[in-house]
């Protein structure tokens, strides 16, 4: 287990995968939200939205922290030929999304950032997953099934479409989850001292 000292852990996320994820560190945490707007500029390189994105959920934060509190925040994309895939509004935008992963190989960006009173970090981790070619029909069984309406890029690694749908995978297997907490674990190892 990580030690921490006095300091408290919040993690600013509603996610359940980045709260299991983040217990598996052994890490005592407190979940703390804000509703944030998650514009970003039309200027922004698409890979570094993640990171900007995360900060912007941590400043929106910033006055609910206390001295002895580190905040986590965090936020994943999927890039494929620089084209960002997030959230799929319908079971028909999930389709168009799975379809244009199928046979392909695309990046998993997420970006994090710790936040005190008295300083911050951002960093990002970046996995590349490769899909094999999918069937509409194994498509649709997928969203019908698992209704993959609240992950990035319509799918989620860990759920059925990753155990016959990816090929292989370089990096972290958590990232493509939802948080990359290898990283984030010898981050945060730094960030208390």
């Amino acid at each position: 287990m990580l030690d921490l000292g006095i300091n408290s852990i919040i993690l600013g996320s509603k996610s359940p995968r980045r709260r299991e994820l983040l217990s598996g560190l052994g890490i005592q945490f407190e979940i703390r939200t804000l509703d944030t707007n998650e514009d970003y500029p039309d200027s922004l390189n698409n890979r570094e939205v993640p990171r900007f994105l995360a900060k912007l959920k941590a400043e929106a934060l910033l006055d609910s922290l206390k001295s002895n509190e580190i905040l986590i925040t965090s936020d994943t994309i999927v890039l494929l030929e620089n084209e960002i895939l997030g959230k799929p509004k319908d079971a028909q935008h999930a389709f168009e999304m799975l379809r244009k992963l199928s046979g392909k190989f695309h990046e998993v960006i997420t970006g994090v950032h710790l936040l005190s009173k008295e300083k911050s970090k951002s960093f990002q981790v970046v996995t590349n997953v490769y899909f094999k070619e999918l069937s509409d029909s194994q498509i649709n069984y997928y969203i019908e099934n698992y209704k993959p309406f609240d992950k990035a890029g319509g799918y989620g690694i860990q759920e059925w479409i990753g155990y016959v749908g990816i090929s292989k995978i370089e990096g972290s297997y958590f990232n493509v989850v939802g948080l990359p907490v290898s990283e984030l674990y010898e981050e945060l190892k730094v960030f208390v001292i």
